[in-house]
């Protein structure tokens, strides 16, 4: 069955992104200017103002800051119940995803690349057993 959630639209400032997730990584902007991530992606650091922004690939794992369990949805084609976290990553930067199984704050949590038929892997994030 397909998915009927609407699919990203990438486009020039995302495409590194997307391109790392098809690879099986996760990658962030950093600024060449600060050396801070940026996420979610900027044409232009908001720290610093820098504009050399390479995207660069981080650890994928992380723990849970805080998260919500999604019933009620406002966007068509998300099935609810489903759950939504911010994940501090240990390079510092607090990354946004859903989040499949059980979740509570503080706990680990790592990327895995589930395939979207139609248009390909897409970050998600689960527990480390």
């Amino acid at each position: 069955m397909d998915d009927p959630r609407p699919a990203p639209a990438p486009g020039p400032l995302t495409a590194p992104y997307w391109e790392a997730a098809r690879s099986g990584e996760l990658a962030l902007q950093h600024c060449a200017g600060c050396g801070r991530i940026v996420h979610f992606p900027e044409p232009a650091c908001p720290f610093c103002g820098g504009t050399e922004l390479p995207y660069r690939a981080v650890s994928g794992e992380g723990i849970v800051h805080t998260h919500t369990e999604v019933h009620r949805t406002f966007l068509p084609g998300f099935a609810t119940p489903y759950t939504l976290a911010w994940i501090d990553l240990p390079e510092g930067a607090r990354v946004f995803g859903d989040v499949t199984g059980a979740v509570h704050i503080g706990q680990r949590v790592r990327v895995h690349f589930p395939v979207r038929a139609g248009f390909g892997p897409i970050p998600s994030w689960r527990p480390v057993p």
